[in-house]
């Protein structure tokens, strides 16, 4: 049984033990005021009448117990619910605001790694004009001490910008010799190695200068440049193209 219906029935019980306590007080105190004659039939009478509004007054009294009882049942349920109520607004509160935390959160990290991201291709960008322009004073700066004359007379001035004496020349007049005849635009029919170093590709030339097809200063650079990397030295080179007929 819940217990407010227990509650209920306990002040009904008190309130009908309270009218049942006061109706036999009353009992006595008639059956010792009235003759003993005349006592019967009034006592009867004056039992009924008392029991009967001592009955009401119990009555009475237990529909205002049951009526203060189910207010105060109703006041606690609303109170019970305006409780779970405000939980219920103060977590969804919570949720919102940790979620509007979170978009703001996600939002500024990619506005940062948008930032980092236009960074680096700026340095980027920067890094390549510098580079361009590096690029752009070297082969200013070669042609500006670029050695005249002739392709033989190039490339004997050219030996000492590697390291080598002038002794290195008398390898590499015969290596040229045979392979192109100092010929600026010799080009083989088979293979397709150009210039005077027979660059094969001829494009790879393009590392020393813009003008690799035409100028001999540029192929000449080239050319030393591969020699010392793969041989050493012209005489080196020379060694290699007599045992092997190539270099």
């Amino acid at each position: 049984m819940p217990s407010f219906m227990s509650s209920k029935r306990s002040k009904v019980t008190a309130v009908a033990a309270a009218g049942t306590l006061a109706v036999a007080i009353a009992a006595g105190a008639a059956a010792a005021t009235l003759p003993s004659g005349a006592a019967a039939g009034s006592a009867s009478a004056a039992d009924a009448d008392l029991a009967l509004a001592v009955g009401h007054q119990g009555a009475t009294r237990a529909a205002q117990a049951d009526t203060m009882s189910g207010a105060q049942l109703v006041i606690s349920a609303e109170r019970a619910r305006f409780g779970l109520q405000h939980s219920e607004d103060v977590a969804a509160a919570k949720a919102a605001s940790a979620q509007a935390a979170a978009k703001a959160a996600a939002k500024a990290a990619a506005a940062k790694a948008a930032a980092a991201a236009a960074r680096q291709a700026a340095a980027k960008q920067a890094a390549a004009k510098q580079r361009a322009a590096q690029s752009t004073q070297t082969v200013v700066t070669q042609q500006a001490t670029e050695p005249s004359g002739s392709p033989q007379q190039v490339a004997e001035q050219m030996l000492g910008q590697f390291g080598w004496s002038g002794s290195q020349f008398s390898c590499l007049q015969p290596l040229w010799e045979r392979e192109s005849g100092w010929d600026v635009t010799a080009e083989n029919p088979s293979s397709g190695a150009y210039g005077i170093p027979q660059s094969l590709p001829g494009d790879k030339m393009a590392s020393a200068g813009p003008d690799w097809q035409s100028n001999a200063a540029t192929q000449i650079r080239w050319g030393l440049t591969y020699i010392q990397g793969s041989y050493g030295s012209p005489c080196g080179a020379w060694a290699h193209e007599e045992a092997d007929g190539w270099y």
